[in-house]
């Protein structure tokens, strides 16, 4: 299979967050969210990295799926790629950005500095934000907004914020289940989703400074 350069780089990522996580979460929760990041890669391949993809032998940087997860993606691409809001961005969205820098960050009254770096689904240079693509069981809105902390897209949110600055986010969700709805949250500094989140990444930031930056 051949990696991602990105998951090379040396800076903390929120990936990187997620695995310090795990040591303190169920191995139920573990495989949920192993399953869905699973199929979460091949629906961003299909829709921003199409390069990547190989629609004849199944497979994303030679990881195999099957027809029946490719047939399931390329339907949530076209899904996707048929809504008002992802034809009023495509002219002026790059995908994959990657971002990375020096961030201070405040963990209860203690500041400390990482190498942080982050790669957007989707950036606006021109509005100065971006967004993320997430597959999702979810046959509703509601549902949808309730997964966001069950799968910490929250502190994933609020952490590409930080990085970028920007003063905005949009999540957008699209379901696995047919007809494929297409669901969208905006996020700005003063919602709950980004105050959650940045809580979240302060708290394991700061444990992953203690373990292996604190020198």
């Amino acid at each position: 299979m051949n990696q991602d350069p990105y998951f090379n780089r040396q800076e903390v990522s929120n990936s990187d967050l997620s695995e310090l996580a795990r040591l303190f979460q169920r191995a139920d929760y573990i495989a949920d969210a192993s399953a869905a990041y699973r199929f979460g890669t091949l629906v961003d391949a299909l829709i921003t990295e199409p390069d990547r993809v190989n629609e004849f032998r199944f497979t994303v940087d030679g990881e195999q799926y099957t027809r029946e997860e490719f047939e399931t993606g390329k339907a949530m691409r076209k899904s996707f790629m048929k809504t008002p809001m992802y034809a009023s961005i495509k002219a002026m969205a790059t995908f994959q950005e990657v971002m990375n820098r020096e961030m201070v960050i405040d963990y209860q009254g203690f500041e400390f500095t990482l190498p942080v770096r982050c790669k957007w689904d989707l950036w606006m240079q021109l509005l100065r934000y971006g967004g993320d693509i997430k597959s999702t069981t979810a046959t509703s809105q509601k549902q949808f907004i309730a997964s966001i902390e069950h799968f910490d897209y929250d502190r994933q949110r609020a952490w590409y914020m930080d990085i970028s600055g920007a003063e905005r986010d949009v999540l957008f969700g699209i379901s696995k289940k047919a007809p494929h709805n297409v669901f969208s949250v905006a996020i700005t500094r003063d919602s709950d989703i980004y105050k959650t989140g940045r809580a979240k990444y302060q708290e394991l930031a700061f444990k992953y400074w203690c373990l292996f930056h604190n020198s």
